[in-house]
């Protein structure tokens, strides 16, 4: 496998449900933090700024595997409780491509998922094709057997 991009993303109380647990939308949320993350933190960190130009969600999918406490007890008077987001690309093709996902707490692997995603030129509102610059950058991260050739 490639280069995994990590993401520790810090737990807020608003993520939890009725039962204490972090609400299922919310793996949306903290899912998404990571991506945004990858995109416009670690991109722009190798020069690439234009997926912050457009890039629009076709699809997701999550599996759950376990449910997620706050865990005040890992908590400390800094830092609020963190998962581990682990992001690669299964799947880089001309004008999409897909990012799997998995979440840890600590190292229980608690969730699964994936992203559809297209570039898209906001300012025509037309999906675009992923620039040499953007496939340069998704390439150190895809998977084995991720190009569609």
């Amino acid at each position: 496998m490639a280069d995994r991009f990590a993401y520790h993303c810090a737990l807020r109380w608003s993520d939890l449900d009725a039962y204490g647990h972090v609400n299922n939308a919310r793996f949306l949320t903290l899912y998404e933090e990571a991506r945004v993350a990858l995109m416009f933190v670690g991109a722009r960190a190798q020069g690439v700024d234009s997926f912050a130009e457009g890039v629009v969600v076709r699809r997701h999918e999550i599996d759950y595997l376990r449910p997620v406490d706050y865990a005040l007890d890992r908590a400390t008077e800094d830092a609020a409780p963190t998962v581990r987001i682990e992001l690669w690309v299964e799947q880089l093709r001309a004008a999409s491509f897909v990012v799997g996902y998995e979440m840890y707490d600590g190292d229980l692997l608690i969730s699964r998922a994936r992203s559809v995603l297209v570039p898209y030129d906001l300012t025509r509102q037309v999906p675009r094709r992923v620039s040499d610059a953007e496939r340069a950058f998704l390439l150190g991260h895809v998977a084995d057997g991720g190009m569609d050739r």
